[in-house]
């Protein structure tokens, strides 16, 4: 995502698809983006960069409400006719046949999540789309989606700063044999360790300026739980955001975490995460104690906070 869109200044084209083609010689297959990203244009790098190459697996998103290439404040729209038009959109930009795994990106409250399902069964009757997918959803969305078309994985933020996935939906993706892809696994940047209070983010393209736990305030308020990651990071001679893309990989087999950057050296750090390994029983003490770290502002304002699960 941060390639085109949410995180400042846009990089060029020809840089971030050789980052992309370096991700694939790391052993990287699967990326992930969505329409309302641009809108459209993370979608077009990724079909620069890919296309139809079947080595590697694109996910992408439909829900949001375009309209004339600007996304609609807030507006959600899961209508079927909207999702087939978002497919053929996603397919064209991609420049692919096929949609490996096509999520809906927010629960549209106009829609049942069993009319949403069988929209996309359809699809993949068609050939259009390979497996279903959520983001942001509660229990009982997923269950009733799950009974007209089994869902491949669930997206939703997860980090050590938000843990409510644990309680509101893994046991039910436990249950019924969903996997889960955890979206900003380093919170968008700060479990990384690289920021501070006078850290500041661009008004013009970047939703860190806009989220309250990107305030001032609250860079300086959470950086206890950064000294944490730094103290386990230093004694078992990795980096903090080694630590905790680690810390995921370690949590269950069915979790997938998504790191999105656009530098080659944060890419080659997060990579080496998935060979960290670290006792159980220190991975135990590390939740504990992030557990006890008080963790200021909201993820999420507005309408962003209310559509999100």
């Amino acid at each position: 995502m941060g390639m085109t869109y949410h995180r400042g200044v846009v990089g060029d084209t020809a840089q971030m698809i050789r980052l992309l083609h370096e991700a694939r010689s790391f052993g990287c297959t699967y990326f992930d983006t969505a329409e309302i990203y641009g809108p459209y244009t993370n979608e077009a790098l990724l079909g620069e960069a890919f296309g139809s190459r079947s080595d590697v697996l694109i996910a992408t998103k439909f829900g949001h409400k375009i309209v004339n290439g600007q996304a609609c404040y807030g507006g959600l729209d899961s209508t079927p006719a909207a999702i087939r038009r978002s497919c053929e959109g996603s397919l064209r930009r991609l420049k692919r046949e096929t949609i490996d795994l096509y999520y809906q990106h927010r629960a549209d409250p106009n829609v049942p999540a069993e009319e949403v399902a069988g929209t996309v069964k359809a699809l993949i009757a068609e050939g259009k789309v390979r497996a279903f997918g959520l983001s942001e959803v509660s229990a009982d969305y997923i269950r009733r989606a799950h009974a007209v078309l089994p869902i491949t994985a669930v997206q939703n933020e997860y980090h050590l700063m938000w843990r409510r996935p644990e309680q509101t939906i893994f046991p039910t993706l436990k249950e019924l044999g969903i996997g889960f892809v955890a979206y900003s696994p380093l919170n968008r940047g700060y479990l990384s360790g690289s920021m501070n209070a006078d850290t500041r983010f661009s008004k013009q393209n970047d939703n860190r300026s806009t989220l309250p736990r990107f305030t001032p305030q609250a860079l300086a308020l959470n950086y206890p739980i950064i000294q944490l990651l730094k103290r386990f990071a230093d004694a078992h001679g990795i980096t903090v955001a080694q630590t905790h893309l680690a810390w995921i990989l370690h949590k269950a087999p069915n979790i997938v975490p998504i790191p999105g950057t656009t530098k080659e050296n944060h890419m080659t750090e997060d990579f080496r995460a998935a060979k960290v390994r670290i006792d159980p029983a220190d991975w135990d003490t590390l939740e504990r104690e992030a557990g006890e770290i008080q963790i200021y502002g909201d993820r999420y304002s507005g309408v962003e906070k209310a559509q999100a699960g």
